[in-house]
């Protein structure tokens, strides 16, 4: 099993509604910076409140309770190769898949294997019901950062198209980009590194 990572906004960016079928609107221009990597964000639920006079809690003379926080627990998962890697939250599953398992080289068109793989998401998908969905693309610092944006929003459109082909019902709204190098995920110094960083991530909510 496999995947999480991470993800400033690249030269392009578009948001896609699909009421079954995909839609594609025009690019977002005023999609603001994250704040933090695309796809790691989370919505985690309220912390359960507690009584800071429960005796039980054994405070000691003068002390008082910290601001309660919940921690967003995550786990994450990769393949021996490094093929796919799965990230899971408490309130949002990623799987990124690496380009030479989707492409060929310095290309967007998916492969038959690429088809198969992007079904086995499609489908939990569809186990969560959300209503969102976001696919970014990513490479690694080889060659022009341009030619980068370009390559890696081709390639989360290839497989954005892919999943409203092969999503059976709902209505989602997809967040689809290029993020060229940024937000690498291994170093870009060796060629291990750099096979990690060319990527497509698929991150939706946890269903309840």
């Amino acid at each position: 099993m496999p995947s999480r990572t991470a993800a400033a906004l690249a030269l392009a960016s578009f948001l896609v509604a699909t009421p079954g079928a995909a839609q594609a609107l025009p690019a977002q221009d005023d999609v603001p910076v994250p704040s933090s990597p695309p796809g790691t964000s989370t919505s985690a639920p309220p912390p359960v409140e507690t009584d800071a006079n429960d005796p039980d809690l054994r405070l000691e003379d003068g002390a008082t309770l910290a601001d309660p926080k919940v921690l967003d627990i995550v786990s994450v998962v990769e393949t021996q190769g490094g093929e796919e890697r799965r990230s899971d939250s408490n309130s949002t599953i990623t799987i990124a898949l690496q380009a030479e398992v989707l492409f060929p080289k310095d290309s967007a068109r998916l492969t038959g294997q690429a088809r198969s793989r992007i079904a086995v998401i499609a489908d939990e998908i569809e186990q969560n019901d959300p209503d969102t969905v976001r696919v970014f693309g990513f490479t690694d610092d080889l060659g022009s950062y341009e030619h980068g944006v370009t390559l890696s929003k081709n390639r989360a459109n290839a497989v954005h198209q892919e999943l409203t082909n092969t999503l059976r019902s709902g209505e989602i709204t997809y967040v689809v980009r290029g993020y060229s190098e940024d937000y690498p995920i291994a170093d870009n110094s060796t060629e291990a590194g750099r096979k990690k960083n060319r990527r497509v991530e698929v991150s939706f909510p946890r269903g309840q």
